[in-house]
């Protein structure tokens, strides 16, 4: 378990990037389960590299293109959270020794160095967002604020440069 967790940690330092908006995989991404006819409820979880920002943002970039994907125009966000999951990593501690002794007689004289080197706890913040849409074909009449799908997707695409 332990190689596996430091496997990960590595591949995640060697990638050093965030989470792409992506289907959910080993570095995370979007989810998403069907509640009724038009709610959805939509998922984004994203790694270390990943701002709190862009978790919600996808989050809403899928919440619009299920709403297209499903033959909706607009969507009601009717509940919705975010919060960042936090775990650290503790590097494995390794000491060094090394010494010299030389002898003059009946005496033996000597000096020995230890090096001690990791140790160091890395603390790791993982974005998660959440929303509950409602979606319809044609804009509600409500006093709440209702997405037009299309433009959402097309704005946080061009924001975040996503090609189709």
């Amino acid at each position: 378990m332990k190689k596996l967790f430091l496997f990960l940690i590595v591949l995640f330092v060697l990638t050093g990037c965030a989470t792409k908006y992506q289907s959910t995989g080993l570095t995370g991404g979007y989810s998403e389960t069907q509640l009724g006819e038009n709610i959805f409820q939509v998922s984004f979880r994203g790694n270390a590299y990943t701002s709190s920002e862009k978790a919600v943002d996808f989050t809403l970039l899928r919440s619009a293109e299920l709403a297209m994907e499903n033959g909706f125009n607009y969507f009601e966000i009717v509940e919705s959270g975010s919060h960042n999951k936090m775990s650290s990593y503790t590097t494995p501690t390794r000491s060094y020794t090394t010494g010299s002794v030389y002898g003059t007689g009946n005496y033996a004289y000597g000096s020995a160095t230890t090096t001690t080197r990791g140790g160091q706890t890395y603390l790791m913040s993982k974005p998660r967002a959440n929303n509950t849409i409602v979606c319809y074909k044609d804009k509600p009449q409500t006093n709440n604020i209702v997405y037009e799908a299309r433009f959402v997707a097309n704005s946080i695409k061009t924001k975040y440069g996503i090609e189709e």
